[in-house]
Protein backbone atom coordinates (compact mmCIF):
# COMPACT_ATOMS: atom_id res chain seq x y z
CA UNK A 1 0.00 0.00 0.00
CA UNK A 2 1.33 3.45 -1.01
CA UNK A 3 2.36 5.53 1.99
CA UNK A 4 1.19 9.11 2.50
CA UNK A 5 2.86 12.21 1.04
CA UNK A 6 4.46 14.36 3.74
CA UNK A 7 5.76 17.93 3.46
CA UNK A 8 8.40 18.99 6.00
CA UNK A 9 8.46 22.69 6.95
CA UNK A 10 11.55 23.16 9.11
CA UNK A 11 14.27 25.81 8.91
CA UNK A 12 17.02 23.78 10.63
CA UNK A 13 18.83 21.58 8.11
CA UNK A 14 19.90 18.84 10.55
CA UNK A 15 16.41 18.44 12.04
CA UNK A 16 14.74 18.43 8.62
CA UNK A 17 17.22 15.92 7.19
CA UNK A 18 16.83 13.63 10.20
CA UNK A 19 13.05 13.76 9.89
CA UNK A 20 13.21 13.04 6.16
CA UNK A 21 15.35 9.94 6.76
CA UNK A 22 12.95 8.62 9.41
CA UNK A 23 9.97 9.05 7.08
CA UNK A 24 11.58 7.64 3.94
CA UNK A 25 12.89 4.58 5.79
CA UNK A 26 9.29 3.84 6.71
CA UNK A 27 8.13 4.26 3.11
CA UNK A 28 6.55 7.70 3.31
CA UNK A 29 6.95 10.07 0.34
CA UNK A 30 8.56 13.37 1.36
CA UNK A 31 7.30 15.96 -1.14
CA UNK A 32 9.90 18.52 -0.11
CA UNK A 33 11.46 20.59 2.67
CA UNK A 34 10.43 24.22 3.11
CA UNK A 35 12.41 26.67 5.25
CA UNK A 36 9.77 29.42 5.23
CA UNK A 37 6.03 29.90 4.80
CA UNK A 38 6.52 31.20 1.25
CA UNK A 39 8.66 28.20 0.27
CA UNK A 40 6.14 25.80 1.84
CA UNK A 41 3.23 27.32 -0.10
CA UNK A 42 5.13 26.92 -3.37
CA UNK A 43 5.82 23.26 -2.57
CA UNK A 44 2.14 22.69 -1.73
CA UNK A 45 1.10 24.29 -5.02
CA UNK A 46 3.49 22.03 -6.92
CA UNK A 47 2.51 18.79 -5.13
CA UNK A 48 -0.25 18.72 -2.55
CA UNK A 49 0.79 16.69 0.55
CA UNK A 50 -1.46 14.52 2.69
CA UNK A 51 0.07 15.98 5.85
CA UNK A 52 2.51 18.72 6.86
CA UNK A 53 5.08 18.42 9.64
CA UNK A 54 5.43 22.02 10.69
CA UNK A 55 7.99 23.88 12.81
CA UNK A 56 6.71 26.95 14.64
CA UNK A 57 9.79 29.16 14.12
CA UNK A 58 10.72 29.54 10.44
CA UNK A 59 12.79 31.80 8.22
CA UNK A 60 11.16 35.13 7.36
CA UNK A 61 8.50 37.18 9.13
CA UNK A 62 5.78 34.52 9.14
CA UNK A 63 5.65 31.60 11.57
CA UNK A 64 4.40 28.04 11.39
CA UNK A 65 1.25 29.23 13.18
CA UNK A 66 0.54 31.60 10.28
CA UNK A 67 0.94 28.72 7.83
CA UNK A 68 -1.24 26.46 9.99
CA UNK A 69 -4.21 28.80 9.57
CA UNK A 70 -3.81 28.58 5.79
CA UNK A 71 -3.47 24.78 5.94
CA UNK A 72 -6.77 24.53 7.79
CA UNK A 73 -8.48 26.48 4.99
CA UNK A 74 -6.88 24.10 2.47
CA UNK A 75 -8.09 21.11 4.53
CA UNK A 76 -4.51 19.83 4.91
CA UNK A 77 -3.67 18.26 8.25
CA UNK A 78 -0.53 19.19 10.16
CA UNK A 79 1.60 18.23 13.16
CA UNK A 80 3.74 20.79 14.97
CA UNK A 81 7.47 20.36 15.56
CA UNK A 82 8.66 22.39 18.52
CA UNK A 83 10.88 22.73 21.55
CA UNK A 84 9.23 25.93 22.76
CA UNK A 85 7.67 26.16 26.23
CA UNK A 86 6.44 29.76 25.94
CA UNK A 87 2.81 29.74 27.08
CA UNK A 88 1.41 32.33 24.61
CA UNK A 89 3.01 30.43 21.71
CA UNK A 90 1.64 27.10 22.95
CA UNK A 91 -1.82 28.65 23.32
CA UNK A 92 -1.69 30.17 19.83
CA UNK A 93 -0.54 26.84 18.38
CA UNK A 94 -3.35 24.93 20.09
CA UNK A 95 -5.95 27.33 18.65
CA UNK A 96 -5.04 26.15 15.15
CA UNK A 97 -6.18 22.59 16.04
CA UNK A 98 -3.12 20.54 15.04
CA UNK A 99 -3.26 16.76 14.94
CA UNK A 100 -0.31 16.53 17.30
CA UNK A 101 2.95 17.96 18.66
CA UNK A 102 6.43 16.49 18.31
CA UNK A 103 9.20 17.64 20.61
CA UNK A 104 12.77 18.07 19.36
CA UNK A 105 15.04 16.16 19.10
CA UNK A 106 12.91 13.62 17.25
CA UNK A 107 12.78 9.94 18.11
CA UNK A 108 11.78 7.70 15.18
CA UNK A 109 9.25 5.85 17.34
CA UNK A 110 7.48 9.04 18.40
CA UNK A 111 7.46 10.44 14.87
CA UNK A 112 5.84 7.33 13.40
CA UNK A 113 3.22 6.92 16.12
CA UNK A 114 2.26 10.60 15.93
CA UNK A 115 2.09 10.43 12.15
CA UNK A 116 -0.10 7.29 12.17
CA UNK A 117 -2.57 8.91 14.57
CA UNK A 118 -2.58 12.22 12.66
CA UNK A 119 -3.23 10.55 9.31
CA UNK A 120 -5.99 8.40 10.80
CA UNK A 121 -7.77 11.42 12.33
CA UNK A 122 -7.41 13.39 9.09
CA UNK A 123 -8.86 10.52 7.07
CA UNK A 124 -11.81 10.22 9.44
CA UNK A 125 -12.52 13.93 9.14
CA UNK A 126 -12.28 13.94 5.36
CA UNK A 127 -14.28 10.72 4.89
CA UNK A 128 -16.38 10.29 8.02
CA UNK A 129 -17.79 6.76 8.43
CA UNK A 130 -21.48 6.25 9.03
CA UNK A 131 -21.92 7.12 12.68
CA UNK A 132 -23.44 4.64 15.03
CA UNK A 133 -26.15 6.30 17.10
CA UNK A 134 -24.28 5.71 20.34
CA UNK A 135 -25.70 8.50 22.43
CA UNK A 136 -29.01 9.41 20.84
CA UNK A 137 -30.88 6.24 21.75
CA UNK A 138 -32.18 5.61 25.23
CA UNK A 139 -29.89 6.37 28.15
CA UNK A 140 -29.42 2.77 29.30
CA UNK A 141 -28.22 1.60 25.87
CA UNK A 142 -25.77 4.51 25.55
CA UNK A 143 -24.49 3.97 29.07
CA UNK A 144 -23.84 0.29 28.46
CA UNK A 145 -21.96 0.80 25.19
CA UNK A 146 -19.64 3.62 26.25
CA UNK A 147 -19.11 2.91 29.92
CA UNK A 148 -21.85 5.14 31.40
CA UNK A 149 -21.05 8.12 29.16
CA UNK A 150 -24.49 9.59 28.56
CA UNK A 151 -25.06 12.52 26.22
CA UNK A 152 -27.41 13.97 23.64
CA UNK A 153 -25.43 17.19 23.45
CA UNK A 154 -23.70 18.20 20.18
CA UNK A 155 -20.62 19.41 22.09
CA UNK A 156 -20.02 15.81 23.19
CA UNK A 157 -20.16 14.43 19.64
CA UNK A 158 -16.47 15.12 19.07
CA UNK A 159 -15.54 13.67 22.45
CA UNK A 160 -17.32 10.41 21.70
CA UNK A 161 -15.91 10.33 18.18
CA UNK A 162 -12.40 10.80 19.60
CA UNK A 163 -13.01 7.93 22.02
CA UNK A 164 -13.90 5.66 19.11
CA UNK A 165 -10.92 6.81 17.02
CA UNK A 166 -8.23 6.49 19.67
CA UNK A 167 -9.51 3.25 21.20
CA UNK A 168 -8.33 1.31 18.14
CA UNK A 169 -4.74 2.50 18.61
CA UNK A 170 -2.13 2.08 21.35
CA UNK A 171 -1.19 5.75 21.49
CA UNK A 172 -1.07 7.64 24.78
CA UNK A 173 -4.10 9.79 25.59
CA UNK A 174 -4.32 12.96 27.69
CA UNK A 175 -7.79 13.75 29.05
CA UNK A 176 -8.30 17.36 30.08
CA UNK A 177 -11.18 18.87 32.03
CA UNK A 178 -12.45 20.22 35.32
CA UNK A 179 -13.02 17.96 38.30
CA UNK A 180 -16.19 15.91 38.02
CA UNK A 181 -16.53 16.03 34.23
CA UNK A 182 -16.06 12.29 33.75
CA UNK A 183 -12.41 11.89 32.80
CA UNK A 184 -12.15 8.42 34.33
CA UNK A 185 -15.31 7.31 32.49
CA UNK A 186 -13.67 8.33 29.21
CA UNK A 187 -10.51 6.42 30.13
CA UNK A 188 -12.55 3.31 30.92
CA UNK A 189 -14.48 3.64 27.66
CA UNK A 190 -11.24 3.84 25.65
CA UNK A 191 -9.97 0.71 27.40
CA UNK A 192 -13.28 -1.13 26.93
CA UNK A 193 -13.33 -0.45 23.18
CA UNK A 194 -9.64 -1.32 22.70
CA UNK A 195 -8.01 -4.68 21.97
CA UNK A 196 -6.75 -4.59 25.59
CA UNK A 197 -10.27 -4.77 27.03
CA UNK A 198 -9.77 -8.30 28.41
CA UNK A 199 -6.68 -7.21 30.35
CA UNK A 200 -6.31 -5.08 33.48
CA UNK A 201 -7.42 -1.46 33.80
CA UNK A 202 -5.39 0.02 36.65
CA UNK A 203 -6.27 3.41 38.17
CA UNK A 204 -3.69 5.56 39.98
CA UNK A 205 -4.53 8.91 41.55
CA UNK A 206 -1.17 10.69 41.51
CA UNK A 207 -2.51 13.50 43.71
CA UNK A 208 -3.54 11.13 46.51
CA UNK A 209 -0.19 9.35 46.91
CA UNK A 210 2.36 10.62 49.46
CA UNK A 211 5.50 11.95 47.76
CA UNK A 212 7.75 9.37 49.42
CA UNK A 213 5.56 6.46 48.22
CA UNK A 214 4.73 7.44 44.63
CA UNK A 215 7.79 5.79 43.08
CA UNK A 216 7.21 2.51 44.94
CA UNK A 217 3.50 2.56 44.05
CA UNK A 218 4.12 3.13 40.36
CA UNK A 219 7.25 1.08 39.75
CA UNK A 220 7.43 -1.35 42.70
CA UNK A 221 10.46 -2.25 44.83
CA UNK A 222 12.68 -5.17 45.75
CA UNK A 223 13.05 -6.62 49.22
CA UNK A 224 15.50 -4.55 51.27
CA UNK A 225 15.51 -1.66 48.76
CA UNK A 226 14.82 0.77 51.62
CA UNK A 227 14.03 0.72 55.33
CA UNK A 228 10.74 -1.10 55.82
CA UNK A 229 10.83 -2.96 52.49
CA UNK A 230 10.36 -6.39 54.06
CA UNK A 231 9.33 -8.01 50.78
CA UNK A 232 9.27 -7.31 47.06
CA UNK A 233 6.31 -5.44 45.68
CA UNK A 234 4.90 -5.15 42.16
CA UNK A 235 4.10 -1.60 41.05
CA UNK A 236 1.04 -0.37 39.21
CA UNK A 237 2.76 -0.43 35.81
CA UNK A 238 3.54 -4.13 36.16
CA UNK A 239 -0.02 -4.81 37.34
CA UNK A 240 -1.26 -3.13 34.16
CA UNK A 241 1.08 -5.13 31.88
CA UNK A 242 -0.86 -6.06 28.74
CA UNK A 243 -3.65 -3.66 29.68
CA UNK A 244 -4.16 0.02 30.44
CA UNK A 245 -2.98 2.27 33.25
CA UNK A 246 -4.96 5.43 34.01
CA UNK A 247 -2.90 8.11 35.75
CA UNK A 248 -5.33 10.63 37.19
CA UNK A 249 -4.06 14.07 38.27
CA UNK A 250 -0.84 13.63 36.30
CA UNK A 251 -0.06 17.30 36.94
CA UNK A 252 0.68 16.39 40.57
CA UNK A 253 3.60 14.11 39.64
CA UNK A 254 6.88 15.40 41.18
CA UNK A 255 9.60 16.50 38.71
CA UNK A 256 11.99 13.61 39.45
CA UNK A 257 9.25 11.06 38.77
CA UNK A 258 8.25 12.88 35.60
CA UNK A 259 11.67 11.84 34.24
CA UNK A 260 11.03 8.17 35.11
CA UNK A 261 7.53 8.33 33.69
CA UNK A 262 8.94 9.79 30.47
CA UNK A 263 11.21 6.74 30.25
CA UNK A 264 8.19 4.45 30.45
CA UNK A 265 6.55 6.36 27.60
CA UNK A 266 9.69 6.27 25.46
CA UNK A 267 11.23 2.89 26.20
CA UNK A 268 8.25 0.93 27.55
CA UNK A 269 10.33 -0.20 30.50
CA UNK A 270 10.29 0.37 34.25
CA UNK A 271 12.84 -0.03 37.01
CA UNK A 272 11.81 -1.25 40.44
CA UNK A 273 13.48 0.52 43.36
CA UNK A 274 16.59 -1.54 44.09
CA UNK A 275 16.00 -3.78 41.07
CA UNK A 276 16.60 -4.22 37.36
CA UNK A 277 14.78 -2.70 34.41
CA UNK A 278 11.86 -4.63 32.97
CA UNK A 279 9.90 -4.20 29.74
CA UNK A 280 6.16 -3.55 30.12
CA UNK A 281 3.44 -3.60 27.49
CA UNK A 282 1.03 -1.00 28.80
CA UNK A 283 -1.24 1.61 27.28
CA UNK A 284 -1.05 4.93 29.14
CA UNK A 285 -4.00 7.26 29.64
CA UNK A 286 -3.42 10.35 31.77
CA UNK A 287 -5.78 13.04 33.04
CA UNK A 288 -5.54 16.39 34.77
CA UNK A 289 -7.69 19.34 35.76
CA UNK A 290 -4.64 21.60 35.72
CA UNK A 291 -3.61 23.94 32.93
CA UNK A 292 -0.53 22.03 31.74
CA UNK A 293 0.49 24.88 29.42
CA UNK A 294 0.81 27.04 32.53
CA UNK A 295 2.61 24.29 34.41
CA UNK A 296 5.11 23.91 31.55
CA UNK A 297 5.67 27.66 31.36
CA UNK A 298 6.32 27.71 35.12
CA UNK A 299 8.75 24.77 34.70
CA UNK A 300 6.72 22.57 37.04
CA UNK A 301 5.90 20.10 34.25
CA UNK A 302 8.40 18.85 31.69
CA UNK A 303 7.86 20.07 28.14
CA UNK A 304 9.01 16.79 26.56
CA UNK A 305 6.61 14.81 28.78
CA UNK A 306 3.77 17.21 27.95
CA UNK A 307 4.28 16.75 24.21
CA UNK A 308 4.53 12.98 24.44
CA UNK A 309 1.35 12.77 26.49
CA UNK A 310 -0.42 15.29 24.30
CA UNK A 311 -0.32 13.18 21.12
CA UNK A 312 -4.10 12.71 21.37
CA UNK A 313 -5.79 15.13 23.80
CA UNK A 314 -9.46 14.69 24.71
CA UNK A 315 -11.12 17.72 26.31
CA UNK A 316 -14.14 17.14 28.52
CA UNK A 317 -16.61 20.06 28.53
CA UNK A 318 -18.01 21.21 31.88
CA UNK A 319 -21.66 20.43 32.61
CA UNK A 320 -22.62 24.13 32.33
CA UNK A 321 -21.83 23.81 28.61
CA UNK A 322 -24.03 20.69 28.30
CA UNK A 323 -27.36 22.05 29.54
CA UNK A 324 -29.40 19.69 27.34
CA UNK A 325 -27.71 16.73 29.07
CA UNK A 326 -28.81 17.74 32.57
CA UNK A 327 -32.35 16.22 32.39
CA UNK A 328 -31.21 12.83 31.04
CA UNK A 329 -28.26 12.64 33.46
CA UNK A 330 -30.50 13.60 36.37
CA UNK A 331 -33.06 10.91 35.44
CA UNK A 332 -30.31 8.33 34.96
CA UNK A 333 -28.89 8.98 38.45
CA UNK A 334 -32.37 9.20 39.97
CA UNK A 335 -33.28 5.75 38.58
CA UNK A 336 -29.93 4.33 39.65
CA UNK A 337 -30.19 5.44 43.28
CA UNK A 338 -33.88 4.55 43.48
CA UNK A 339 -32.98 0.96 42.65
CA UNK A 340 -30.04 0.93 45.07
CA UNK A 341 -32.23 2.23 47.90
CA UNK A 342 -35.35 0.17 47.05
CA UNK A 343 -37.43 3.33 46.54
CA UNK A 344 -39.90 4.24 43.79
CA UNK A 345 -38.70 7.71 42.77
CA UNK A 346 -38.91 8.20 39.03
CA UNK A 347 -39.37 11.85 38.10
CA UNK A 348 -39.16 15.57 38.82
CA UNK A 349 -41.67 18.38 38.99
CA UNK A 350 -41.33 21.02 36.25
CA UNK A 351 -40.08 23.52 38.84
CA UNK A 352 -37.29 21.19 40.02
CA UNK A 353 -36.25 20.38 36.46
CA UNK A 354 -36.05 24.08 35.61
CA UNK A 355 -33.85 24.65 38.66
CA UNK A 356 -31.53 21.79 37.70
CA UNK A 357 -31.12 23.14 34.17
CA UNK A 358 -30.53 26.71 35.33
CA UNK A 359 -27.91 25.74 37.92
CA UNK A 360 -24.24 26.22 36.97
CA UNK A 361 -22.92 22.95 38.51
CA UNK A 362 -19.33 23.97 39.42
CA UNK A 363 -18.74 20.36 40.55
CA UNK A 364 -20.02 19.13 37.17
CA UNK A 365 -21.53 15.65 36.68
CA UNK A 366 -20.18 14.35 39.99
CA UNK A 367 -22.02 17.12 41.87
CA UNK A 368 -25.24 16.39 39.96
CA UNK A 369 -24.92 12.69 40.82
CA UNK A 370 -24.44 13.45 44.51
CA UNK A 371 -27.47 15.75 44.44
CA UNK A 372 -29.61 13.03 42.86
CA UNK A 373 -28.54 10.49 45.48
CA UNK A 374 -29.53 12.97 48.21
CA UNK A 375 -32.86 13.69 46.47
CA UNK A 376 -33.75 9.98 46.43
CA UNK A 377 -33.00 9.62 50.12
CA UNK A 378 -35.12 12.68 51.00
CA UNK A 379 -38.01 11.98 48.61
CA UNK A 380 -41.35 11.14 50.28
CA UNK A 381 -43.12 10.20 47.03
CA UNK A 382 -42.48 9.12 43.44
CA UNK A 383 -41.77 12.68 42.23
CA UNK A 384 -39.01 15.02 43.46
CA UNK A 385 -41.08 18.14 44.02
CA UNK A 386 -38.54 20.36 45.79
CA UNK A 387 -34.79 20.68 45.85
CA UNK A 388 -32.31 22.94 47.61
CA UNK A 389 -29.27 23.69 45.44
CA UNK A 390 -26.03 25.13 46.80
CA UNK A 391 -25.37 28.80 46.12
CA UNK A 392 -23.36 29.39 42.99
CA UNK A 393 -19.92 30.91 43.42
CA UNK A 394 -19.04 31.21 39.72
CA UNK A 395 -15.80 29.38 40.41
CA UNK A 396 -15.16 28.80 36.70
CA UNK A 397 -15.31 32.55 36.06
CA UNK A 398 -12.95 33.30 38.92
CA UNK A 399 -10.43 30.79 37.63
CA UNK A 400 -10.55 32.34 34.16
CA UNK A 401 -9.70 35.82 35.45
CA UNK A 402 -6.15 37.06 35.75
CA UNK A 403 -6.64 37.37 39.53
CA UNK A 404 -7.76 33.79 39.96
CA UNK A 405 -7.87 32.05 43.32
CA UNK A 406 -4.57 30.30 43.96
CA UNK A 407 -4.56 26.64 44.96
CA UNK A 408 -3.32 25.46 48.36
CA UNK A 409 -0.28 23.86 46.71
CA UNK A 410 0.60 27.12 44.94
CA UNK A 411 0.36 29.11 48.17
CA UNK A 412 2.31 26.48 50.10
CA UNK A 413 4.99 26.37 47.39
CA UNK A 414 5.51 30.15 47.46
CA UNK A 415 5.63 30.19 51.26
CA UNK A 416 8.17 27.35 51.45
CA UNK A 417 10.36 29.05 48.81
CA UNK A 418 10.29 32.36 50.70
CA UNK A 419 11.36 30.63 53.94
CA UNK A 420 14.11 28.67 52.13
CA UNK A 421 15.46 31.93 50.70
CA UNK A 422 15.51 33.45 54.18
CA UNK A 423 17.59 30.47 55.34
CA UNK A 424 19.88 30.56 52.31
CA UNK A 425 18.22 27.28 51.22
CA UNK A 426 19.28 25.45 54.37
CA UNK A 427 16.62 22.93 55.43
CA UNK A 428 18.04 21.30 58.60
CA UNK A 429 19.71 22.64 61.71
CA UNK A 430 19.09 25.56 64.04
CA UNK A 431 17.10 28.30 62.28
CA UNK A 432 16.94 26.18 59.14
CA UNK A 433 13.71 26.14 57.12
CA UNK A 434 12.33 23.09 58.98
CA UNK A 435 13.06 24.75 62.32
CA UNK A 436 11.29 27.99 61.30
CA UNK A 437 8.31 26.16 59.83
CA UNK A 438 8.05 23.88 62.88
CA UNK A 439 8.05 20.68 60.83
CA UNK A 440 10.20 17.56 60.71
CA UNK A 441 13.16 17.80 58.31
CA UNK A 442 12.07 14.67 56.43
CA UNK A 443 8.53 16.02 56.13
CA UNK A 444 9.78 19.29 54.68
CA UNK A 445 12.12 17.53 52.23
CA UNK A 446 9.15 15.42 51.11
CA UNK A 447 7.01 18.52 50.56
CA UNK A 448 9.84 20.26 48.66
CA UNK A 449 10.03 17.23 46.37
CA UNK A 450 6.25 17.01 45.98
CA UNK A 451 5.90 20.73 45.17
CA UNK A 452 8.68 20.61 42.57
CA UNK A 453 10.86 23.19 44.31
CA UNK A 454 14.35 23.38 42.82
CA UNK A 455 16.92 25.79 44.19
CA UNK A 456 18.48 26.69 40.85
CA UNK A 457 15.19 28.00 39.52
CA UNK A 458 14.86 30.61 42.23
CA UNK A 459 18.26 32.16 42.65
Amino acid sequence: MLKARILIVEDEFVEANNLQQILEREGYIVTGIGRSVAAALKLIERKRPDLVMLDIHLQGNLTGIDLANQLRNMKIGFVYLSANSNKPILEAAKQTLPYGFLVKPFRAKDVLVTLDVALYIHQQKQNPPAKRDLHRTDEQESAQELGNIISRCPIMDQVLENVRIVSSTDTSVLILGESGTGKELVARAIHKLSNRSKKAFVVVNCGALPANLIESELFGHEKGAFTGAMSSRIGKFELADGGTIFLDEIGELPPDLQVKFLRVLQEKEIERIGGQTKKVNVRIIAATNRDLDEEVAAQRFRLDLYYRLNVFPVSMPPLRQRKEDIPILARYFLNRYSLLNNKDVHGFSDEVLDKLIAHDWPGNVRQLENMMERSVLLASGPIVSSIVLPKEKNSHQIHSDEERIRTLDENERDHVISVLKMCNWRVAGHEGAADLLKVNVNTLNSRIKKLGIVKQLHK
